[in-house]
Formats: C-alpha cells, structure tokens, sequence
C-alpha cells in the first residue's frame, strides 16, 4: 500500500474543518448526525482524506450505536489498529493504513450476529460512499 503524506497545513487546506478534527485529531461526529449511519447504498466506502479503499457495504450492518458500523474491513492492511487510552478507558482505534487519519475504534464480543463479533465504529466524515453501479 502506497503511503500519503502531508504536512498538517496541507491536511488542513484539503480538509474542511471538522474533517480535520475528526480525521486528523482524532474527533468524533455526533451519534446519529452522520450521512452514512442508516445508509443502505451498496458500494465502497474509502477515507475521506486520501481515497485508500477501506469497507465495503456488504460489511456494514445496523448496530443503531449512532455511527456506521462495519463488521470487517476490506482484506489486506488498509486499516492499522492502535490502543487508545484515551478518556479514561481501554479501546482499539482504527486509522487509515494509507495516510494514518483517524475513522473510529473496533469493538469485540458485544454480541451482534455477525461473522466476526466485531463493530467497527466509523464516522461517516471519515469516509466518501461510492456507490456500486
């Protein structure tokens, strides 16, 4: 996978401002304010910063947590995984293999009826839908 780099101030002028907050500092959107939380559109979804292909919609699934929630990735290493202990607790966050910007965090053993027993938590600013023809 091919890596992206930018300096933080060419992040910010490709970025619109809370793309920048949720991507780049590792923010979160609103639960339930996202384009992408109730979507039933097949297609890929990629990072909204770089366009690395990173779920496609036959792994998302209605966990009604209040953002997307995919149970996998696409195969291959386009996500890293990384321990967050931020706010006081112990979670996985999800990046961007290609250009390390912020999606969500990973969630196991909640009991959802899926093929992984994972929810992986994914604003929808971090991602840009493209729908399947």
């Amino acid at each position: 996978m091919e890596k992206v780099n930018r300096s933080e101030a060419q992040w910010r002028e490709r970025l619109t401002p809370d793309e920048y907050r949720v991507l780049r500092q590792a923010g979160t959107e609103r639960p339930f304010t996202g384009e992408y939380t109730n979507t039933k559109t097949r297609g890929v979804y990629h990072c909204r910063a770089c366009g690395a292909e990173l779920f496609r919609s036959e792994a998302k699934f209605e966990s009604h947590c209040g953002w997307p929630s995919f149970y996998q990735p696409v195969e291959g290493d386009a996500v890293t995984l990384i321990e967050d202990r931020s706010h006081g607790m112990l979670r996985v966050e999800a990046r961007c293999a290609a250009c390390g910007s912020h999606l969500g965090h990973v969630f196991t053993g909640e009991g959802y009826d899926t093929p992984t027993d994972e929810r992986w938590c994914i604003n929808s600013i971090s991602l840009t839908l493209d729908p399947a023809e």
